[in-house]
């Protein structure tokens, strides 16, 4: 039986690991199409650009580029943003980032890139976080029981009650 068992949990996490593969795969396709889609809304633009410039030109007319080209300059901007957050996702999903010289796709945890040699950010890294995190609510409980523990006393100097009083305050009463 406790080779079935084996055999049985070496494949479920087989499965598991292909399927987390191919969901990475698959949201990396589909990032990629949406990233494809955008690129040729680019090309139209510029093509639009490209046109009337070309008639300005033909009928030598003086192009305003603030006025007549800045509305697809601007959704080229806004496109192109898109398409730098959607190689982000798609870097993330590699575990891979992007060298802040060369731009080069390198792996997330290198320190130094191998193509230009240079120093990469080191991102914060979650368990540090996650510990200060800790820390900090661990400090604001003991601020809180301190400051609980401090209304006690002064409670029981300002009344102080028989029932309040503890064992050892009793016995020292009594001696």
């Amino acid at each position: 039986m406790e080779f079935f068992d084996k055999i049985g949990k070496k494949a479920s996490e087989a499965y598991k690991i292909t399927a987390d593969k191919t969901g990475k795969i698959a949201k990396e396709t589909k990032l990629k199409l949406k990233m494809g889609d955008l690129k040729g809304q680019i090309n139209d633009l510029y093509e639009e650009i490209g046109k009337k410039v070309y008639e300005k030109h033909v009928r030598k007319e003086n192009i305003d580029i603030e006025k007549e080209l800045e509305e697809q300059c601007t959704k080229i901007d806004m496109l192109s943003e898109e398409i730098e957050n959607i190689l982000k996702q798609c870097m993330d999903l590699k575990d891979k980032k992007q060298c802040r010289n060369c731009h080069k796709e390198i792996d997330k945890n290198m320190n130094f890139c191998p193509e230009c040699g240079a120093k990469q950010e080191e991102p914060a890294k979650e368990v540090e976080v996650l510990d200060k995190l800790e820390k900090v609510d661990s400090n604001i409980e003991k601020d809180n029981n301190n400051q609980e523990n401090l209304e006690k006393t002064t409670e029981i100097e300002i009344n102080p009650d028989t029932e309040n009083v503890n064992e050892d305050t009793k016995i020292e009463e009594e001696e």
